[in-house]
């Protein structure tokens, strides 16, 4: 490598082998392409025994030239309990509270040994912003946070104790980081507006997105619908969160439509992919009468998901108006994969504002029972007919991962300049306050000498 590049530490729980999570491609991606900037990462995260599912393929991404401290970490509620129950202490600022032990003391030694110029965190492992602080405030490194979506809000997180530890630590990273980053326009707007002391130019949007060399060899795979024969398939890729992703709505409009005989299993089939909370809606659907429509499908390797949403005729996508300033990270590999997407979604947020951008969605409000009801069979046709209009490629690919790594180090690039910057000038002073110093005493010697001759 260039002796002349600039070290990042990125400390990050999520990171391969971990799997289920789309957190995991965001810090891949930047330790992947940060290097093409003349950054040379280094990744601390944790033991591998901390994640709950594990996926070896994604390690393969990691470059040779990147080195992956793996550090001590438990998850309390897996390795830490008993019968299930734990101390609540154990758990604060989350299950992987534990990573601190490990993590702290190797984060110091790596700023040493590979001379890190700037510290990175990404959320929403709070445990990973509680050692980002710990790092720079033991050695003094400029401390980018990368909080995603918000940390916290009014009623998140939901126990009282967690949220008020998190609005700390969320406060000490606004007081004491340097750079700030978010993946929606709507999450800055509100920092700038919860921490007024924030600077704007402090605070970035690097969106979350895709990365074309996941999506190489799949043209051949999008699905040839004939007129006649076999049910659509829609498929929602990742989790259905049952308040902010809350597709009940959604279920009983299908339930409607099956029993005027509008919709059944040979006109459509709805694939859940590893949604969680699967007994939840194994018995919703069940009680609805719909498990000949929608299935609870089990979770697959990375590349395997987007290959199965290539073969798919068309993608769910859910978001409620909770998260109106959140944009879910697998809307951008929908959009890639230029499918048509139904977005029952709210029409007021982030996610919706994307999609408009780019085109190829049918919006419904993923809250109104009534309006799924009536705009689904259309969105059906269209879909059936190949008539439905597809995301604009030449939009899309503005969120590709290799552009977004090239945002961050520019971000990066103007923080060294800054530092530097303040260094000069601190020690133009501290020489000013020398020479000073030094001109006081020659005077005074004079005098002493003029006052001695007298």
């Amino acid at each position: 490598m260039p002796s002349a590049m600039r070290r990042i530490l990125i400390v990050a729980y999520h990171f391969p082998p971990q799997s289920g999570s789309s957190g995991l491609l965001r810090s891949l991606k930047f330790a992947r392409y940060l290097i093409e900037h003349r950054w040379l990462p280094t990744v601390l995260t944790v033991h591998p025994r901390a994640y709950e599912r594990l996926d070896d393929r994604q390690l393969s991404e990691v470059p040779d030239v990147v080195s992956v401290f793996r550090a001590f970490a438990l998850d309390t509620r897996r390795h830490l309990s008993f019968r299930g129950r734990y101390l609540r202490w154990m758990t604060l600022p989350d299950r992987w509270a534990s990573w601190c032990l490990g993590g702290i003391p190797a984060g110091l030694w790596m700023t040493r040994a590979h001379k890190v110029d700037v510290i990175f965190t990404t959320f929403p492992v709070a445990t990973a912003i509680l050692i980002g602080l710990f790092l720079h405030r033991c050695t003094g490194k400029p401390w980018v946070v990368d909080l995603r979506d918000s940390m916290t809000e009014n009623h998140y997180p939901r126990d009282p104790l967690t949220w008020r530890v998190w609005r700390w630590l969320e406060s000490q990273a606004m007081r004491y980081g340097s750079r700030f980053l978010f993946t929606a326009e709507a999450t800055r707007s509100m920092y700038l507006k919860r921490y007024p002391h924030l600077r704007p130019q402090d605070c970035l949007v690097i969106s979350n997105g895709y990365d074309e060399e996941d999506f190489a060899g799949m043209e051949g795979l999008h699905p040839q619908i004939e007129q006649d024969r076999g049910p659509t398939r829609l498929v929602h890729a990742g989790l259905v969160y049952p308040e902010e992703r809350d597709p009940r709505p959604f279920f009983r409009a299908l339930a409607r439509l099956k029993v005027e005989g509008r919709i059944d299993g040979s006109q459509l089939l709805v694939e859940l992919r590893a949604p969680g909370s699967e007994e939840y809606y194994a018995e919703m659907l069940a009680d609805l009468n719909l498990e000949d429509l929608v299935r609870l499908l089990p979770s697959l390797p990375y590349r395997e998901v987007l290959e199965d949403c290539a073969a798919a005729n068309a993608l769910l996508l859910l978001q409620a108006a909770c998260c109106d300033h959140q944009i879910p990270a697998k809307a951008y590999e929908y959009l890639r994969l230029q499918r048509p997407i139904l977005a029952l979604v709210s029409n007021t947020g982030e996610t919706a504002t994307l999609l408009r951008r780019t085109g190829g969605a049918t919006f419904i409000d993923i809250g109104d029972e009534q309006a799924i009801y009536r705009g689904l069979p259309g969105f059906l046709a269209a879909v059936r007919h190949q008539i439905h209009p597809v995301a604009s490629l030449e939009v899309v690919q503005q969120f590709s991962r290799r552009g977004q790594a090239s945002v961050l180090a520019k971000c990066l690039d103007q923080l060294m300049e800054e530092a530097a910057k303040a260094d000069t000038a601190e020690g133009l002073k501290t020489g000013s306050e020398v020479s000073t110093d030094q001109s006081a005493r020659g005077l005074s010697e004079n005098r002493s000498e003029s006052q001695g001759g007298i």
